[in-house]
């Protein structure tokens, strides 16, 4: 599947190849995409019955709501499906400037919660625009390494092009605050950059000036320094600026192998905050255990493969802009998978990063449905059987010859 690294040629080589389009679902992306759904929905109101009572007076108010915004991803999400991938080749630009606009609206006349005006509040629900804006990024980034493939991989000023646009989105992200998702924004252009055969050196100097940048960015701001040390040391306070990482490692203590049993957790009775967003995962773990943690990484690694093994079809096609969205996709909810399990577990600093699929929150759910779609597009559109097909029709010519 990999091919050898060279200095300008992607990491992933395509081959040409031609065959006939057969319709194909790729059941292993939507089994694991529906398996994770379903099972975030049910831990998602598991974790967010007392809450719910206590605010809203009614226990499964954040059980229907995620339950419409669900169903709502899922029918546009068909929609979706029935869009050729060159179309968001060419709304590419359109939906980065129209993302920008959406953040920048934040900043004026957002909904601040907890201190961050993340939030539109539209009426009937508050929309995140930094959860499509991940999506428009990486839609950006494939088209534009189509269209200055080589000027990227070979010229430093195509290569900082992209990165002084995604720089703007990263203002603007940080001004709301949403550090966390100015990183998997980065990570994720980064990472489809290093696949699309960006000089090694330059790939490394700009990691470093990005490493320098983010860290400057965190020591600059008092609440996360706070965060940084808290989640070296969160027992040294775990009544103030550790209590939320301190609880959820309780929850994973608590859930052993096999977990306490479904509605069992007892962090999730206003001792962890947020337990129905950013600190669902560790829920889940007090109340499936390790083996219930477990699925979900494999769910999650299920999705990431399949993008991977997605966008390598396309390249054999040679339609490069559809294999470099479908690695961008991977990478978008791998890294923000990756990062919220690894708060959780108090491997990484404390971030408002939802688990993707999983985590109440509208915005969150149909921006991951969407790239999931998009995904499924592009393996209908380039089937796996598309080597063997060529492969048997080559074979089938050469005998016809000696004949």
């Amino acid at each position: 599947m990999m091919g050898r690294l060279y200095t300008a040629k992607p990491l992933f080589q395509a081959r040409a190849t031609s065959a006939e389009q057969e319709y194909q679902i790729d059941y292993w992306l939507l089994a694991a995409v529906f398996g994770l759904l379903i099972l975030g929905l049910v831990m998602m109101g598991s974790a967010s019955i007392s809450i719910a009572e206590k605010t809203h007076g009614e226990p499964f108010y954040y059980i229907w709501r995620q339950a419409l915004f669900i169903i709502f991803a899922l029918v546009l999400s068909w929609g979706v499906l029935h869009v050729p991938t060159d179309y968001w080749n060419r709304m590419g630009p359109y939906l980065l400037m129209a993302g920008m606009v959406l953040l920048a609206l934040v900043l004026i006349m957002g909904k601040q919660v907890n201190g961050s005006s993340r939030w539109i509040n539209l009426g009937f629900f508050n929309m995140q625009p930094s959860e499509l804006v991940k999506l428009f990024v990486v839609i950006f980034i494939a088209g534009y390494l189509v269209r200055r493939g080589g000027e990227v991989r070979s010229t430093v000023k195509g290569f900082l092009k992209p990165m002084l646009i995604l720089g703007v989105v990263g203002i603007l992200l940080l001004l709301e605050p949403d550090f966390g998702s100015a990183v998997v924004i980065a990570f994720t252009a980064l990472g489809m950059m290093f696949l699309a055969g960006v000089r090694l050196w330059q790939f490394g100097v700009l990691i470093l000036v990005m490493a320098i940048a983010l860290s400057l960015l965190a020591y600059s701001s008092p609440y996360r320094v706070e965060r940084l040390t808290s989640f070296l040391n969160p027992w040294a306070d775990p009544f103030d600026s550790g209590f939320q990482l301190t609880q959820a490692l309780i929850a994973f203590g608590r859930g052993e192998w096999f977990g306490v049993g479904l509605g069992g957790s007892i962090q999730k009775l206003f001792y962890l905050p947020e337990a129905h967003t950013d600190f669902l995962f560790a829920v889940i773990a007090e109340e499936l255990g390790l083996g219930g943690g477990l699925l979900v990484v494999a769910l999650f690694a299920i999705v990431v493969y399949r993008a991977f093994r997605i966008g390598h079809f396309a390249l054999c096609h040679d339609d490069r802009f559809a294999g470099y969205l479908a690695y961008g996709i991977g990478l978008l909810i791998g890294f923000q998978a990756l990062i919220n399990i690894g708060v959780n577990m108090g491997m990484l600093p404390t971030k408002g990063l939802t688990l993707p699929l999983m985590s109440y929150g509208g915005s969150s759910v149909v921006s991951t449905c969407i790239a999931c779609a998009i995904l499924l597009r592009i393996a209908h559109q380039y089937p796996e059987a598309a080597d063997t097909l060529l492969s048997a029709r080559k074979e089938q010519r050469k005998a016809g010859r000696k004949r």
